[in-house]
């Protein structure tokens, strides 16, 4: 991730992003256990985000660095890096209120746990149900952390089924 790292950097210095975070499996281990991961999913705030090809400066960019596209990711070191435009308020706020961490000195944004956990309800796979329930099991995330912004981002019903099915004893 050292490289992913130093490259979303570069990108925000060079003004081809304005704002970033990592998000997904990726930024679920900050929090819990290693999981499984087979790329690393990358939300991104571009300059125009109404542009038909939002993505394009991104895969110039790294191309003139080196870096080559593999399927729908960018291959950067070790990782497949999949850039992921904001695609709604909630998206938009969790890389606003994102940490920084560090890898190696390399300043890195991670979506917080409570946003993570929103985002993955908001989506509803089987394995976003299963990081919402890891992320309460450690302790990264309260129940009430996630109904807060549930609440705000208007995903009452979709708590209310996930309550019901995993929570309720």
């Amino acid at each position: 991730m050292k490289d992913v790292a130093r490259l979303l950097n570069e990108m925000l210095a060079a003004g081809i992003i304005t704002d970033y975070a990592v998000f997904g499996a990726v930024a679920q281990m900050r929090y819990t256990q290693t999981v499984a991961t087979m790329d690393a999913d990358i939300l991104v705030v571009t300059k125009r985000p109404d542009s038909l090809d939002v993505l394009q400066p991104i895969y110039d960019f790294c191309f003139s660095r080196g870096y080559e596209p593999e399927r729908e990711a960018i291959r950067v070191g070790e990782w497949p890096v999949q850039f992921i435009p904001v695609f709604n308020p909630l998206t938009e706020e969790a890389v606003r209120k994102a940490e920084t961490g560090e890898i190696d000195g390399i300043p890195l944004r991670v979506v917080r746990a409570d946003f993570l956990s929103a985002i993955a309800l908001s989506t509803g796979r089987p394995k976003d149900f299963a990081r919402i329930l890891a992320l309460l099991e450690t302790g990264a995330v309260s129940s009430e952390d996630i109904a807060s912004l549930v609440e705000h981002f208007g995903l009452q019903e979709k708590w209310q089924r996930f309550e019901e099915r995993f929570l309720d004893d």
